[in-house]
Formats: structure tokens, C-alpha cells, sequence
């Protein structure tokens, strides 16, 4: 258990940045920081201000897994992820409704994940076998991944790699996915020719300051060295291109994220729901039809982690 009082992250500029004005040097820090018997060292004159309001409550939840055995290496998994939860009761909205009910955020993709089980079940066996993961307690930390994380049910060193589904948003095809992480691991070649098969393209996240990929349940896994992607429908919408796309994320993000508006409607377009939903499927097919074993690239802080585990495995 992290007993930290405060976590959190920032880019490597602005990192190195900030250990500048304190009279340090990041890099030969970091390098130093890999040999035994190093010690934190203070960043003089460098001070961070941090409040908590927090409410406590216990209750017991749990994850939902479901497997399709692999015909050749069933020891080998393909890991599908989706949260199942949502926050339950939270601050009305004018109208006095005050029930969260996480339509898009996740119904929409534990609606994919159990899409992927059936598409895969009548697809046939996989040489490996494919993992679909419905975790709780997302909203509430990475709870239920995190738990998985340190309770696996199939091994971590076993588990080839996998994709990661969060709020897909109904608001038609676009021509591009946005890849949050992009560049981290090997996992971004099996989504490139994915994509080639429709025509689109993979993005940078529009907005990596916010920590998107911190705050999924991929990064759960992705602390015990399983490689994870997590991309979603892009910006460029074939219908209004990036200007509407932008529009219908910042209108979401206004009016229905983590709010009780957040709700199922009969004028959803499915359409780009469904290009996404073929790009989830033909990367994890195709991981569980090959004998790859993706890594994260040379220099990511996950690295190190996988090259041990898999070191172990074999």
C-alpha cells in the first residue's frame, strides 16, 4: 500500500525545470537515482502547497471476469478492460436529479467489452487466450484494477498485453483516434494497422497536461509491466471535421462529465462507437493470434518492470 501522502505527476520539462531553480540537475539525478544506496536529495527553496477534503466510506464491490481459452497457448493472455462503475448519487442538476448514471462513461464501454467477448466466442478460439476485464471502483481510484494488479487472476509475466476502453463518445466517425500515451510501447504498431484497414490515423491527446494516462485503469496494469492501450474515437469528426469535434468534447465535458446528464439517449449515432469498436477488436484478435510479446519502448519508466517479469516468466 502507498503510504505517500500526496502522488502526483508532471512532464519531463517541466521536471527538469523545476529541479533547475532548486540548483539540481535532473538528469544526473535520475542517473544516480538507479544505483544502490542513493537518497532522496532536497530541492531547496522549492516548496508545494496540497489540501485534502476527503469523505471515507466502506463497501464491498467486485471485478467480473470472463475468459475464452486459448487453442495453443492457453497460458498466453490478452487482457480487455472496461470499468463497470460510476459514482452513484452526486450534485444535482437543476432539475433535482442527482443520479450519475455513467452512460458514456463507462456503460458505453462495458457495452464493448461484452461486444468483444461475443465477436471473439463466435470467431473461434485464438491461439491465446483473451481476458475480459469489468473492474470496479474506477471513479473511486483504480481501485479494482489496482486490486487485480496485485491479485491477479492469470499471471501478469503471462499477460501478452491488452486494450483498455473509457467512455466512448456517440458523436459519429471521425478520421483519426486519439492515442493517450502514444509513443509509450510497442502496442501502437498492432492499433497503426488496425487503422490502415479503415483509413484513419493515430493523434496525440489534444490536452496531456490533464494526466489522462494516469487516470484509467491501463495504468493500473501498466505499473506491474503490462502493456496497455488506450485510445479513443479523435477530434477530426468526418462530419464538421475538427471544429466540431472539439465542440462536442467541450460540451460533454461542461454538461455531462461525472454528472447526472451523463445519460443514454434514442439520438446517439453509433457510428463511430463502431469503427472504434472494430479497431478494440482487430488489435486484441491479432495479439492473441500472434506470438509477440509487445514491449513498452527502450527508456520508458515501465520498461525496466516488464523485462524483469517477463525475465522471470521464461
Amino acid at each position: 500500500m502507498d503510504q505517500s501522502a500526496a502522488d502526483g505527476w508532471i512532464q519531463l520539462e517541466y521536471a527538469k525545470k523545476l529541479f533547475a531553480s532548486a540548483g539540481q540537475n535532473f538528469d544526473e539525478l535520475a542517473q544516480a537515482a538507479k544505483q544502490p544506496g542513493f537518497k532522496a536529495v532536497p530541492l531547496t527553496g522549492v516548496q508545494a502547497s496540497v489540501s485534502f477534503d476527503n469523505d471515507i466510506r466502506k463497501h464491498s464491490s467486485k471485478n467480473v471476469i470472463g475468459i475464452l481459452p486459448g487453442s495453443e497457448r492457453p497460458d498466453e493472455y490478452v487482457l480487455y478492460a472496461a470499468h463497470w462503475d460510476h459514482l452513484g448519487h452526486c450534485e444535482a442538476a437543476p432539475d433535482g436529479d442527482d443520479i450519475c448514471n455513467g452512460a458514456v462513461d463507462n456503460a458505453t464501454g462495458v457495452a464493448s467489452l461484452v461486444a468483444l467477448a461475443k465477436a471473439n466466442s463466435e470467431a473461434g478460439p485464438a491461439p491465446r487466450s483473451q481476458v475480459f476485464l469489468a473492474v470496479t471502483a474506477e471513479e473511486s481510484g483504480l481501485l479494482g484494477s489496482a486490486y487485480y494488479g496485485d491479485h491477479p487472476v492469470f499471471p501478469l509475466a503471462q499477460t501478452v498485453g491488452g486494450v483498455n476502453i473509457d467512455a466512448l463518445q456517440p458523436v459519429g466517425p471521425s478520421r483519426n483516434v486519439v492515442v493517450v500515451g502514444k509513443g509509450k510501447s510497442e502496442l501502437d504498431g498492432f492499433l497503426e494497422r488496425a487503422l490502415t484497414t479503415q483509413g484513419r490515423v493515430a493523434s496525440d491527446e489534444p490536452t496531456p497536461e490533464k494526466g489522462f494516462y494516469y487516470r484509467s485503469d491501463h495504468f493500473s496494469f501498466a505499473k506491474h509491466g503490462v502493456p496497455m492501450i488506450y485510445f479513443e474515437g479523435g477530434e477530426d469528426l468526418v462530419e464538421g471535421g475538427t471544429e466540431a469535434g472539439k465542440a462536442a468534447a467541450e460540451d460533454y465535458t461542461e454538461n455531462r462529465y461525472h454528472g447526472p446528464k451523463d445519460e443514454y439517449s434514442d439520438d446517439w449515432d453509433w457510428s463511430g462507437i463502431l469503427q472504434n469498436e472494430q479497431l478494440y477488436y482487430l488489435v486484441g484478435r491479432s495479439l492473441a493470434e500472434s506470438d509477440a510479446w509487445p514491449n513498452w519502448v527502450e527508456g520508458d519508466e515501465f520498461r525496466a518492470i516488464r523485462d524483469r517479469s517477463r525475465a522471470q516468466a521464461k
